[in-house]
C-alpha cells in the first residue's frame, strides 16, 4: 500500500480557512501528501483581519510535535505564525538535528496589516529559527524587519536574499510580489540565482499566499524533488491559486487551494 509523503506544518489557525494551518493542509492534500499540524496560536480571524490570537503554551506545542515525528515521522516541516520568543525558540530546539527539511515562513504581518510577530521575538527568528530552514520564504515587509534592507525594485533581491542568507538558511526564497509590474521572486543559496517570474491576475482575494507557497514547497521536498525545482513547482501551483481566488465575507477572500480540481 503506497503511503503518500509525510509534511508536518507548524503555525497558528486561520478560523475563516485562508491563512495558517488550513491553508496548510488543503495545500499539502492538493499536492498529494498527508498533512499533520502542530499548532501554535488559536486566531478570532476573518476577510476582514484578526480580531483576536491566542497563544498556545509551549509544552503543548512540544507535545504536538512529538507525538507526529516520534511516531509517524516526517518528510518535511513547514513553520509559519510563532508570534513569541518562547515559542520561536521551543520551535527552533526542535527542529534542531532534524534530517527532513525545513521550510521557514518568517510570518510578521497579516495580508490585513496585523502584527503577529512580537517586536521581541525579532532575535530569536534571526539566530535560533533561520539557522534551521532549508528554505526561508521572507516578503519584503519581513526582509526589511530582519535585516533592515529595504526593497525598492528587482535589482535590490541579491542583497535581500545575501543578507537572509547571512542568517543562516541554506536557501533564501525572497518574495517580490509587492513590486510594481509582473510578479518575480529570487531564490538563492548564495551561489546560484533562480528568477521566478509570473502573471499578474487582477484579483484581490490573496488571503493564504503566503502559507500556500510556504507548505508547496515543503510538499514538493517531501517529494524528494531538489530545491530550485520544488520552488518552481509551488510557484506554478500558487499562481493558478491566484488567479482563482474568490470573495469571501465583506473584505480579502482566499486562494483557491483546490483549484486544479475544478
Amino acid at each position: 500500500m503506497r503511503i503518500p509523503p509525510r509534511v508536518l506544518t507548524v503555525a497558528g489557525s486561520d478560523s475563516g480557512g485562508g491563512a495558517g494551518i488550513q491553508a496548510d493542509l488543503k495545500t499539502m492534500q492538493a499536492l498529494g501528501a498527508h498533512g499533520m499540524s502542530v499548532i501554535t496560536a488559536v486566531t478570532a480571524q476573518n476577510s476582514l483581519g484578526v480580531q483576536g490570537a491566542w497563544e498556545l503554551p509551549a509544552e503543548a506545542v512540544r507535545a504536538q510535535f512529538r507525538s507526529v515525528v516520534d511516531d509517524i515521522g516526517v518528510q518535511a516541516v513547514k513553520t509559519g505564525m510563532l508570534s513569541s520568543a518562547e515559542l520561536v525558540r521551543t520551535v527552533a530546539e526542535l527542529l534542531d538535528g532534524l534530517e527532513a527539511p525545513v521550510v521557514v515562513d518568517p510570518v510578521g504581518v497579516s495580508k490585513h496589516g496585523d502584527t503577529l510577530l512580537a517586536t521581541e521575538a525579532l532575535e530569536s527568528v534571526r539566530t535560533r529559527l533561520l539557522p534551521t530552514a532549508t528554505v526561508a520564504t521572507p516578503n519584503l515587509d519581513e526582509v526589511e524587519q530582519l535585516t533592515g534592507v529595504k526593497v525598492t525594485g528587482e535589482s535590490d533581491l541579491p542583497d535581500a536574499a545575501r543578507a537572509i542568507l547571512a542568517l543562516g538558511p541554506r536557501w533564501a526564497l525572497i518574495k517580490g510580489g509587492h513590486l510594481p509590474g509582473a510578479p518575480v521572486d529570487l531564490l538563492s543559496d548564495g551561489t546560484d540565482e533562480h528568477w521566478f517570474r509570473a502573471t499578474r491576475h487582477e484579483n484581490r482575494h490573496t488571503h493564504g499566499t503566503g502559507c500556500t507557497l510556504a507548505s508547496a514547497i515543503a510538499t514538493y521536498l517531501a517529494q524528494g524533488v531538489g530545491v530550485p525545482e520544488a520552488v518552481g513547482s509551488a510557484k506554478r501551483y500558487v499562481t493558478g491559486a491566484i488567479a482563482a481566488g474568490f470573495p469571501l465575507g465583506a473584505g480579502i477572500g482566499p486562494v483557491d487551494h483546490a483549484w486544479q480540481w475544478r
